[in-house]
């Protein structure tokens, strides 16, 4: 068998491995470890070849969207079925900009250390008694 014949049949079995790979990703839904795992190949070589090819990783991408596409619908489903949950999510996300964000305290370390200071305060209280 001729070096040429040898590669013709390596680049067929890559192509073979990127179609596995890709039908794979649609399985399960966008996960690239599952996906790899499914068609034989490793993670290192899934992102070799998003990399090195610019056809599969757009087909990558093409599915990534399709999955976050219908994700988002069964996010629309659930807050059309009132899920309290689903719509806090929204709002927390899409709502960012009408204040629907949550804040953390940053004070709480000076309200540890006024406690830590009461503390003291009353340990030297005792102390003079």
């Amino acid at each position: 068998m001729s070096k040429e014949d040898t590669l013709a049949k390596l680049a067929a079995k890559t192509e073979r491995k990127k179609s596995k790979v890709l039908k794979a990703l649609v399985e399960s839904k966008g996960i690239v470890a599952y996906a790899c795992e499914a068609a034989g190949i490793t993670r290192k070589t899934f992102y070799e070849w998003k990399k090195d090819d610019p056809d599969f990783a757009e087909k990558v991408d093409d599915i990534t969207e399709a999955t976050l596409d219908r994700v988002e619908g069964k996010l629309l489903e659930a807050i059309n079925d009132d899920n309290i949950t689903a719509i806090i999510f929204y709002l927390k996300t899409k709502g960012r900009k009408r204040g629907y964000v949550e804040q953390i305290d940053t004070n709480v370390t000076n309200s540890f250390e006024k406690l830590m200071q009461e503390v003291d305060a009353e340990d030297d209280e005792d102390d003079d008694d």
